[in-house]
């Protein structure tokens, strides 16, 4: 996991702890890392060693810097599947917006990247992941990968106790990282920890 030393990295990665998975937490700073997974029962490396040996990245950077994040670790990434978590938020006196730009952040980061991007968990929170119990809600990933999508499904799956549920092709990110701004919104307005779950899917 890339930008595991985040909030939403952290939450991430006791979530999946939890769950049985296999997490190696990475950062530029490798002493970073390794004292960070110390803390939470979790491998550390350099985001180099830390992307050579996973199934399936996890980029869980800013948005800001996900694509010069992905830039960096073409090379060490090869053809292995990337999962992008970020959305581009703009924050005003209105209200959180998404952004203008007519391509996703994920659709954006697959020009960049030589294997399958996925885009995925938008609308969990780090507050909701970090709690003591699974948030109740589904989670969505997107791809045109089946065999990519399959794997970050599966991720997806150990999360919550709702359904990770396919929302798509890489296209459908523009939806997902949008609704972003939509959950953050909510969020401020309710005082809440707002997550959506979808009816009529058996």
């Amino acid at each position: 996991m890339v930008g595991g030393t985040g909030p939403f990295g952290t939450a991430l990665a006791i979530r999946l702890r939890e769950a049985g998975a296999e997490v190696v937490i990475g950062s530029r700073d490798h002493d970073r890392a390794a004292s960070l997974a110390a803390e939470l029962g979790v491998e550390g490396a350099t985001n180099d060693l830390a992307v050579q040996a996973a199934d399936l990245v996890v980029l869980a950077v800013n948005a800001d810097a996900a694509l010069d994040t992905a830039r960096e670790l073409r090379g060490a990434i090869g053809s292995t599947p990337v999962l992008s978590v970020a959305s581009e938020l703009r924050f005003t006196k209105g209200g959180v917006l998404p952004s203008p730009a007519a391509a996703s952040l994920a659709e954006r980061m697959q020009e960049e990247l030589d294997g399958p991007v996925l885009a995925g968990l938008h609308s969990l929170a780090a507050a909701s992941l970090g709690a003591e119990v699974p948030p109740d809600e589904d989670a969505f990933v997107c791809g045109d990968d089946p065999d990519a999508k399959a794997l970050a499904l599966e991720l997806a799956s150990r999360l919550t106790s709702g359904r990770a549920l396919d929302a798509g092709p890489l296209a459908s990110a523009r939806a997902l990282e949008g609704f972003t701004a939509v959950i953050v919104n909510m969020n401020k307005r309710y005082r809440a920890h707002a997550g959506i779950r979808v009816t009529g899917i058996s």
